[in-house]
Order: C-alpha cells, then structure tokens, then sequence
C-alpha cells in the first residue's frame, strides 16, 4: 500500500448506534478531496458490536480503512496514541465516532495546513452540549489557560489536524497519561484554530461524565505545570503566618484579659479549615507522585489484540 498524504485518526468506545451512519458521511467526505488517505479506526474494548461492525467496515474498504481492536478499554487518549503510531499519513485528522463534529469539515482544518499552518485546532460553532457542560468548559479553559498557558479556545473538541513532525515528537514522549491537544500545542511552531460545526449526538450516549472530565483537566494541570504545587506552598505559607499571627493575639489576649471559652467553637472551625486545606494538599501532591509512579513502571499504555489492514 503506498503511503497516503492524510490520516484520519477515529476512536471507537460502545458507538455500535452511530457507527454506520459515520461511515455514510465520513468516505463521501474524503473521496472529493482528491487525496490519498487512510481511515484508522480503534476499537478501545468496546462491549456491544462495534467490533463486528468496524471489520465489515474493514471488508468493504480494505484500501483506505484499517481497524485497531484493543485488548481492553485504555481510554480515549491511549487510542489516539495507538493511532499516532500506526498512521502512515503527513498529515493527521483526529476525529470522534459521535458525529458531534460533522465530517465535512475537515476540508476546513486542511485548508488552514495549506496556509503553512503545522497544528490546527478547531472552535465548536453553537455547541448542543448541556448548559452545565458549557459552564464547566469556560471555567476549566480559563483555569488551563492561566496555569499552563496554553492558549486554545475549545480545549474539549478532537477534532483537530496535526503535522508529521508534531506527531513524531509526541510519540516519542511515551508519557503513560497525558493531554494529546496541549502537547501538541507545545510542540507547534505555527498553531491556529478554525470555526467547525457542531450537532447533538444522533446515537449512542456521551462516555464523559463529570468525573472524567474532572479527572482529564488534572491530567491537564499536573502534566503540563507545576503551578498547583507552587500556589498551594504559597497559600500554605500564607495561612501559616496568619496562624501565627493568631496564636500571638490570642496569648496576649489571655495575658491581658484572661482566659476565654467563647472562642472555642472559632478555634475549631479554624482548625478544620486548616486540616482541609492540608487534606488538599496531600491529594495535590499524591496526584504528581501517582503519574511519576505510574511512569516508572514502564508498564504499557494500551495493548493491541489485532490489526486489520489490507497486506501489499
């Protein structure tokens, strides 16, 4: 098979409801474009017919499609890695089974690589999210955005094109849990954003929920900065001066006045406010000891049970 110009890079989890209606838009999207191009398709465990439906995929368009199938659920982000490293394009799209974001547009992402651009991001046009999913979206960018600074405006979309060079770079990270848009965003020299639709979710359910979403901005922050670390030790070291202040108002106090019970009931919700925040602190600190832990044990980040592609 010789090496196509473009790679579309598309993670599959339980999307057995949607999966033929992305293939009826996504090929007739391609087609026109006048490019050769590889599908890769990666199947992260998914427990219904996904699978079933990827290799009759696979079957029909065995010259542009290939198909991925874990061993397990790794999760999106170790897909996308899997995909990094089995695409043979210079050019990588990457792309999410649920039709959130419609096919047809990634022309736009190509023609912003055409303008010399090496990273392309991409802006939901009036997004069909939830109202608390919008909410938890501007403050989780502005947070990133303060503490990294990286600059992307729609961090949550996947929807994005990447140069040859920025991927080769990320897979020679080989970071166990990592944000894949911020790191690339890192490694770009001349990145941009492009405005792309977005629609509601024909089939299937979201497989984000609000943990996951919280769970993928610390692997965020802890990845990319150690901001959280130098903001707790300065909030730690702020409160322990306050502390001390306290403590030598209050001796003076029961030196001058005598001793008080009033302020029991103040000391200890001061006390457990302090504890609080030492809680906090220990969980901040075990995050960034849990990925350094997690790093040096050179375990695998996904394991591959087949690959179906088409043999020369």
């Amino acid at each position: 098979m010789s090496l196509p110009q473009l790679s579309v890079i598309i993670p599959v989890y339980n999307e057995e409801q949607g999966l033929q209606a992305l293939f009826d838009r996504l090929y007739p999207a391609l087609d026109p474009l006048g490019v050769g191009y590889e599908v890769i398709f990666i199947n992260d465990g998914s427990r219904d017919r996904s699978a079933a439906l990827l290799r009759e995929q696979f079957q029909q368009r065995p010259d542009v499609t290939r198909v991925v199938l874990f061993n397990g659920n790794f999760g999106q982000h170790m897909a996308i890695m899997a995909g990094f490293e089995q695409c043979r394009g210079q050019r990588i799209v990457t792309l999410d089974a649920d039709l959130q974001n419609p096919p047809e547009d990634l022309h736009l992402l190509l023609a912003k690589m055409d303008e010399g651009h090496d990273y392309v991001g991409s802006i939901r046009r009036q997004r069909s999210d939830s109202w608390w999913r919008h909410v938890a979206s501007r403050a989780m960018n502005g947070l990133r955005e303060k503490i990294t600074r990286i600059k992307m405006t729609d961090q949550g979309c996947m929807f994005r094109a990447y140069d040859r060079k920025i991927i080769e770079a990320i897979n020679s990270c080989h970071e166990v849990s990592t944000f894949i848009p911020a790191l690339a965003y890192g490694f770009a020299k001349n990145p941009t954003e492009v405005v792309v639709g977005h629609e509601e979710r024909a089939a299937g359910e979201s497989k984000y929920s609000l943990y996951s979403l919280i769970r993928l901005n610390f692997d965020l922050m802890t990845s990319f900065s150690l901001v959280p670390l130098q903001l707790f030790s300065m909030v730690g070291m702020t409160i322990a001066a306050g502390s001390g202040l306290l403590f030598l108002v209050l001796v003076t106090r029961r030196l001058i006045v005598g001793p008080e019970a009033e302020g029991l009931f103040t000391l200890f919700a001061l006390l457990f406010f302090l504890i609080g925040i030492a809680l906090f602190g220990i969980g901040l600190l075990g995050e960034y000891i849990g990925r350094i832990y997690q790093q040096v044990r050179h375990r695998p980040r996904y394991l591959i049970d087949a690959v179906l592609e088409q043999r020369e």
